[in-house]
């Protein structure tokens, strides 16, 4: 990255080796200590949750929070104070309710970039808006399931795949509760104007609160992993990074790292408990690769073309050493390589909590 925004930084404030970028993801993904927050709180810390299965979010946050029970992130959802909507990525996410209308902005025009260039030219602007419209006018009557959207836009003469790009044209939400622990199908859809009310706001703000949120969440990171995140291009959030007054380091590299002023970071040295986390946790993706969570030789166990939800893992020392799976009752670790006897007490202790997790909440 060059111009303005280095230009205004004299110096690299200094080199962050990878166990201390490791550390710090850690910490800011909540996972060094759990925390004592609302879950909306949460939500904002780590830059909301990947959930394509929803199960997903409630065992990111028990395995962040205290004493967190299923019932608290289901309630969020139903009082409208969290949300779950496609978005960064054009994947889904549990978000604070505050925080959907600036993300929805900041990726809405990616968003329909990117699903007219997989079209290829079969189906342009003009067309997408017809179906948002028809959509909409749906959806001011109430909320309406995935089955009763595809007749719709079929019925009309539109083209099936149609209603998977309705999304990017027309702001919506899962409505609970669908997209629950209960009811885990999220396949109910409603109006996020009518969910959550209007909101006016810019894709510039909406951009300047995405990298607030990675970096805070992820940080500190190059602006191309902030980038990759959020499904933008470089470009597009380089002039708003240059108006967040960011410090700046370097990686073991070289490579440039943008931060948060006064963003934690921990000594590198700093002990890391074991965490178990669930399926699509974004600390496992390509953008985070910097801090050694999961190590190369591992990534073809966790995503492959036969399981692409990816699977369970847990944590030891801050990266990736098994699996997990809920089967009859019980946490089932399946561990990379022999563990101590120490790391195996500790794993076992928190693979029960989070079996009793799975059957109380």
């Amino acid at each position: 990255m060059r111009g303005a925004l280095w230009d205004t930084a004299a110096m690299s404030e200094g080199v962050l080796s990878t166990r201390a970028l490791n550390r710090a993801l850690l910490a800011r993904q909540l996972l060094l200590e759990r925390a004592k927050l609302p879950v909306t709180d949460a939500l904002e810390a780590v830059g909301g949750l990947q959930t394509q299965y929803a199960p997903s979010g409630y065992i990111g946050l028990w395995s962040r929070l205290r004493d967190f029970r299923r019932d608290a992130l289901t309630t969020a959802l139903q009082e409208r104070r969290a949300v779950q909507a496609t978005l960064m990525r054009s994947t889904i996410h549990m978000v604070s309710a505050a925080d959907y209308p600036l993300m929805t902005a900041a990726v809405r025009t990616a968003r329909r970039e990117w699903w007219l260039r997989a079209e290829r030219g079969q189906l342009d602007d003009v067309v997408m808006r017809e179906v948002a419209q028809l959509v909409r006018r749906r959806l001011a009557e109430g909320p309406a399931r995935h089955s009763e959207m595809v007749e719709l836009v079929e019925a009309a003469g539109f083209p099936r795949r149609t209603w998977s790009g309705a999304g990017m044209w027309l702001d919506m939400v899962r409505v609970p509760p669908s997209g629950t622990w209960e009811r885990r199908r999220a396949d109910l859809y409603g109006l996020a104007d009518d969910w959550l009310g209007p909101a006016e706001v810019s894709e510039a703000d909406g951009i300047s609160l995405l990298i607030r949120r990675y970096l805070g969440g992820f940080g500190p990171a190059p602006l191309r992993d902030l980038a990759n995140w959020a499904g933008l291009r470089v470009k597009a959030v380089e002039a708003a990074a240059a108006q967040l007054g960011l410090r700046f380091f370097r990686d073991e590299a070289g490579g440039e790292l943008l931060d948060l002023p006064d963003a934690p970071l921990p000594e590198p040295d700093t002990a890391a408990p074991v965490r178990l986390l669930p399926t699509w946790d974004a600390i496992l993706l390509a953008h985070a690769r910097r801090a050694g969570i999961l190590a190369e030789e591992h990534r073809g166990r966790v995503f492959s073309t036969k399981m692409p939800q990816s699977v369970c893992t847990f944590l030891v020392d801050g990266a990736v050493a098994g699996i997990w799976r809920y089967d009859s009752g019980r946490v089932r670790l399946e561990p990379f390589a022999r563990l101590g006897a120490a790391v195996r007490r500790e794993l076992e202790d928190e693979a029960e909590r989070l079996a009793a997790f799975h059957a109380d909440g």
